[in-house]
This record gives C-alpha cells, sequence and structure tokens, in this order.
C-alpha cells in the first residue's frame, strides 16, 4: 500500500489466528464470549473493591491495578483480533504503532504488579506485626508510580525502535495483533538493534521481576514452614496460592514468547500470545476470587445493598 515514490508501508493487513474458513465463526464466537467475560469479571471485581471499605487494603490496591490493566490490554488486543474472524483486518501504520505502544505499557504494568502482590505477601506473611507500616497507602502509591513508569519506559522503548524500520516487502501481518516478532519479520531493513531493545528490555521485565517474585516465596515458604499449626499454615499458603497461578501463566507464557529461538514457528507465536493477553485476563478475576472469603463478602453486601436500594 504505497503511494507515488514513497516505498514505505501505510497500512497492514493483521491475518488473523487462523487462516481456516471453517474455523473463523466458532473461534469468533468463543473469543467474543472469553472477552466479554474477561470484561465482566475485571470490572465486578473493580467495582467490588472501590465499593467495599473492607477491600480498601494492600493487597486489593493492587489487585484493583491488575484488573485494571488486565481489562485495558485484553481491549486493546481483542477486538482487533474479532474483526479478523469476520473480514479483511486492516490497521494503518500509526493504529499499529499505537496498539503496539499500549500493548507493551500493559503488558509490562502486569510483570510488575505481579511482582509488588508477591512482596505485599511476603511482608504479610513474614512480617505481619510491620505491615501497615511497610505497607502504608504512601508507599503502596509509590510503587505503583514506579510500575506504570517501567511500563512507559519499556514501551516507548519497544515503540521507538520499531518506528525506525521501514516496511517495504509487504503488508500482510502473519498475526492478530501488531506484536514485535512479526513486525520484525516484515521489515525491509536491519532490525539488529531492535533484536537487542528486545532482548535487553524483555530480559529485564521478565527476570527481575521472576527473581523477586521466586525470592519473596522462597522466604515466605520458609516462614510457613516454621508454623506449627497445620490450620495456620494451611492458611498462610490460601493467600499466596491464587498469585502463584496467577504469576506461573503470566511469566510462563510470555518467556516463551520473547525468550525462545528465532526458529520457532508463527503459529507458536500465536498461541503463547493468546495465553497471556486473552485467556490471562479472563482468569485472573477467577483465580483471585473463586476462593478468597472476602470477595465472597463483599459480593453478598453488594447484592444486599443493591437489593434493599
Amino acid at each position: 500500500m504505497a503511494s507515488g515514490n514513497d516505498s514505505t508501508v501505510k497500512e497492514f493487513i493483521l491475518l488473523g489466528l487462523t487462516q481456516q474458513p471453517e474455523l473463523q465463526l466458532p473461534l469468533f464466537f468463543l473469543f467474543l464470549g472469553v472477552y466479554v467475560v474477561s470484561v465482566l469479571g475485571n470490572l465486578g471485581l473493580i467495582v467490588l473493591i472501590v465499593l467495599n471499605p473492607h477491600l480498601h487494603t494492600p493487597m486489593y490496591y493492587f489487585l484493583f491495578n491488575l484488573s485494571f490493566t488486565d481489562l485495558c490490554y485484553s481491549s486493546v488486543i481483542t477486538p482487533k483480533m474479532l474483526v479478523s474472524f469476520v473480514t479483511q483486518n486492516l490497521i494503518s501504520h500509526a493504529e499499529c504503532m499505537t496498539q503496539l505502544f499500549f500493548f507493551c505499557f500493559f503488558v509490562i504494568d502486569e510483570c510488575y504488579i505481579l511482582t509488588a502482590m508477591a512482596y505485599d505477601r511476603y511482608v504479610a506473611i513474614c512480617n505481619p506485626l510491620l505491615y501497615k507500616v511497610i505497607m502504608s497507602p504512601q508507599v503502596c502509591f509509590l510503587m505503583m508510580v514506579g510500575v506504570y513508569v517501567m511500563g512507559f519506559v519499556g514501551a516507548m522503548a519497544h515503540t521507538g525502535s520499531t518506528l525506525r524500520l521501514t516496511f517495504c516487502d509487504g503488508n500482510i501481518i502473519n498475526h492478530y495483533m501488531c506484536d514485535i516478532p512479526p513486525l520484525l519479520k516484515l521489515s525491509c531493513t536491519s532490525t539488529s538493534i531492535n533484536e537487542l531493545v528486545v532482548f535487553i528490555v524483555v530480559g529485564v521485565n521478565v527476570i527481575v521481576p521472576s527473581l523477586t517474585v521466586f525470592i519473596s516465596y522462597t522466604l515466605i515458604i520458609s516462614n510457613i514452614s516454621c508454623i506449627h499449626s497445620a490450620e495456620g499454615r494451611s492458611k498462610a499458603f490460601s493467600t499466596c496460592g491464587s498469585h502463584i497461578i496467577a504469576v506461573s501463566l503470566f511469566f510462563g507464557a510470555s518467556a516463551f514468547m520473547y525468550l525462545k529461538p528465532s526458529t520457532a514457528s508463527v503459529d507458536e507465536d500465536k498461541i503463547s500470545t493468546v495465553f497471556y493477553t486473552i485467556v490471562g485476563p479472563m482468569l485472573n478475576p477467577f483465580i483471585y476470587s473463586l476462593r478468597n472469603k472476602d470477595v465472597h463478602i463483599a459480593v453478598r453486601k453488594t447484592l444486599k445493598k443493591r437489593v434493599f436500594t
């Protein structure tokens, strides 16, 4: 899609998740349902946390931000993906770079929110007497400022390095979103700088949070092993179980996506991306609420208020 003597692509075609016609409609309804559940689940958790004062604690402050992030970055990706199931999915160069920026921003945010939640659990279990002092509202606010700053810096690095590329060999992206690997494959200029940026930024944003989470849970497990009461150990583990599942799902999929060999197939890229862009945001509200007594109490209180009103 070039004009005049300008060889730079102005518009891309997103091929979507699959090119098999018989799968297009079933997958459209499947992912539409997943997206609706994701939006309702994350919005519901956000509303519950806002409306119930007993959830105004550091743990739920971070969970509020996690739900907000999940809601945003699934909304950045899924609507365009749904379009590709029913018609040719065109996206301008500017829209593609905008999607890439916000996708990177919210994904990096999620890395550090999960890290902050791990630190919160470490303080709650290992230093319960100092919990309110260490995790004060000011500290929690500063931690979230740091989260969004890291997201912004990482997104700017990825988007800025991608903007320097020239796309002149074609405009078909074999993906359902403007992600870094398919854009690098489409470029007709050197991508060595981009690959270095990806290696450094993704490496830092996966390895540092992963190590922090690992160290936090190593100390937590060490502390729990010293608890003599079986009930006390069970209660301590139950407060961490949901977070461990969410961390494993997110970091596992993202590490596989960006730190794998470049010889991996496009289909593998798409499947791994689906896990942390679409499936993860849908599952997180359920992971954190199904066995959470505080959330169950908040739901009952909120429903009673609405009924009496």
